[in-house]
């Protein structure tokens, strides 16, 4: 899939490609700005065997966005029913967990996240199956929050998983749609 700004800038997706992908990851992970990733103190080992198990479960995948070829974001998508928020919710059939991670930068562009949000939504509602994405980002990632709500995210009510207080919040395709100015 390839996926075009209204910045020019041109992405694309594959799948992570651990033992290639896992040093470049790793600084992506541990660096400060990341700690929501929840992966501080892990070793270039750790995050190669994260991915390696997430590379082969069914229900886990996890794709590097590329910007005009080069490694720009990482996104994960999930089968909440099995994965991340079982026990938290009900999920319902075309349900898929999504979450994201941009590196930082020593030259941001402006819109550049925003961009690399509207990607991810684009490529997983391009599976007709997908009728809602769900996140959980931790309440207190308010700059997440920000942008979920750009791309049509409406919370619905705070959890609590394992790792944290999270903001449990749905955006069916035609939220979506509506919030990039598309009309059906």
């Amino acid at each position: 899939m390839t996926f075009r700004t209204t910045f020019g800038m041109t992405f694309t997706f594959r799948p992570v490609d651990p033992p290639n992908d896992a040093e470049l990851l790793h600084t992506w992970v541990t660096h400060p700005k990341a700690a929501y990733w929840m992966m501080q103190d892990a070793r270039p080992a750790d995050v190669e065997r994260a991915y390696t198990e997430i590379a082969a479960d069914e229900h886990h995948h996890a794709l590097l966005g590329l910007l005009d070829g080069e490694p720009a974001f990482l996104m994960e998508k999930y089968d909440p029913a099995h994965r991340e928020l079982v026990g938290l919710y009900e999920p319902e059939p075309g349900d898929v967990g999504m979450h994201f991670l941009v590196p930082p930068t020593d030259t941001p562009v402006h819109g550049f996240t925003r961009a690399v949000i509207t990607a991810v939504m684009t490529h997983l509602f391009e599976d007709p199956a997908t009728a809602r994405v769900v996140v959980e980002p931790d309440v207190s990632n308010k700059a997440v929050h920000a942008l979920n709500e750009a791309v049509g995210f409406v919370p619905e009510r705070e959890i609590q998983t394992p790792e944290k207080k999270a903001l449990l919040s749905f955006c069916t395709r035609e939220q979506y749609l509506a919030a990039r100015g598309v009309t059906v």
